[in-house]
């Protein structure tokens, strides 16, 4: 991706904000925490701009946001995106500089957008790593999710468990492609599961 229109660091009040950066990895075990490493611009006194990488470290007390305003785990975000982040103004002397995002947007990324379907569970299929929601009775009122390994699924804490600890009749908020198969019942892939 092109390093076009990259935003720079500037100061919102006590804290520090960056528009339109890119996303250069992404380190995640959980889905939950890890950190993104950015790039931003750097205006020089020749009025050239030179670009510097920057560390997002995420925590638990971060808020990963997509464009809609929905929020998305960490896993969610891919290099080559771009996020708007606000963060603490206290930076490490590492290089590259540290510091503790409080807020990541991810803008819109049209390749592959996201859906948020919350339904109950209508059945878990744990041997072929299928998950349906809606109602149990009715198969055109379902949607089938395909639970690949790299789906974060995490309870009502957030908190990581796996496909079997989930069960019929549980309600599910799950982070999903936007697209479906036209089979009856629909099928998409979720990348997240959460227990609400």
């Amino acid at each position: 991706m092109s390093n076009d229109n990259i935003g720079t660091i500037s100061p919102q009040g006590n804290i520090m904000r960056v528009e339109n950066a890119l996303v250069e990895e992404v380190s995640t075990q959980d889905g939950i925490t890890g950190y993104l490493l950015i790039s931003h611009a750097v205006p020089q006194p020749n009025c050239m701009t030179s670009i510097e990488i920057l560390r997002l470290n995420i925590s638990t007390n971060s808020v990963i946001l997509n464009a809609l305003g929905s929020s998305m785990c960490l896993y969610a975000i891919r290099k080559g995106m771009r996020v708007d982040a606000l963060f603490s103004p206290i930076m490490t002397r590492s290089i590259p500089p540290q510091s503790n995002a409080f807020l990541v947007i991810a803008r819109r990324e049209f390749q592959c957008p996201l859906s948020v379907t919350v339904n109950r569970i209508a059945m878990i299929d744990v041997n072929n790593n299928f998950l349906y929601t809606g109602n149990p009775n009715n198969v055109d009122s379902q949607i089938r999710f395909v639970i690949p390994n790299s789906t974060i699924i995490s309870d009502q804490n957030g908190n990581p468990i796996d496909l079997g600890s989930l069960q019929q009749g549980q309600m599910v908020r799950v982070t999903h492609a936007n697209f479906q198969t036209a089979s009856i019942p629909p099928q998409t892939t979720a990348f997240h599961v959460q227990l609400i």
